[in-house]
């Protein structure tokens, strides 16, 4: 069995992702897949943390077409990450994985508070951490999320789950002779504004100096295969 090279993980995965082939809504059957490789990846000894994104149900700001206050429409995107983050949870549980949501917007009803100190003692008893509600604030995006929370648990990496299949030096669905990079600088990333993450994303990763590795969540097991240090996707780094 190969060995992972990373400890402790940040997951992200965007709510396209969970909605399968569908577009929106909830796919259980990749959630449940999703949910095994997690489980695989807590066998291995690798503590995770997993942001969602909210995608599938409302996208803020993009869904609302300027119809919306932009605040508004915001923390009605960190409402549809909460409900990923439950379905998340409640198929981790059906398959005998210990976890804890906890959201950046207090519901205390639904889920527990985020708080560092008790996110690092959830990972480190060896229960996933969801995090949801992105930051708590508008304005960001959850790839910002996924970075302020790897920053804060010290992760050693982002997974970044996607619909791509890594960083392209133009869009593969627009342009034929688009190259795919297997590794490019933080650098790189922002000169050449790629859509790896948004920039304040992007920068808070260089800031912190915490790599981030791209892939497709179409196939669930690249998630284990990039804990192992498989060539999977586009790794950003220094």
């Amino acid at each position: 069995m190969a060995k992972p090279v990373y400890k402790r993980v940040l997951l992200k995965i965007s709510g396209e992702a969970l909605a399968g082939g569908k577009g929106t809504g909830l796919d259980f059957e990749m959630i449940g897949q999703v949910c095994d490789v997690i489980k695989e990846c807590l066998d291995m000894g690798v503590q995770v943390g997993v942001v969602i994104g909210g995608g599938n149900f409302w996208r803020g700001a993009k869904n609302s077409g300027g119809k919306m206050e932009r605040t508004r429409a915001d923390h009605m995107g960190m409402l549809a990450t909460v409900m990923n983050c439950l379905a998340v949870a409640d198929v981790c549980e059906q398959k005998g994985i210990p976890v804890r949501v906890q959201t950046a917007i207090e519901m205390r009803a639904i889920a527990e508070p985020y708080i560092r100190g008790r996110a690092i003692h959830h990972l480190e008893k060896g229960r996933v951490v969801i995090f949801g509600a992105g930051t708590g604030n508008p304005f960001f995006s959850t790839d910002t999320a996924a970075v302020l929370r790897a920053a804060e648990i010290d992760a050693d990496v982002i997974l970044l789950a996607k619909n791509v299949d890594g960083v392209y030096s133009a869009d593969p669905m627009k342009d034929p002779t688009a190259v795919k990079y297997d590794t490019i600088s933080y650098d790189d990333v922002l000169a050449q504004h790629l859509m790896v993450m948004d920039t304040t994303a992007t920068s808070l990763s260089m800031d912190n100096h915490i790599p981030v590795l791209l892939f497709a969540l179409k196939d669930p097991r690249n998630i284990i295969r990039a804990l192992c240090g498989e060539n999977v996707g586009t790794i950003v780094k220094e």
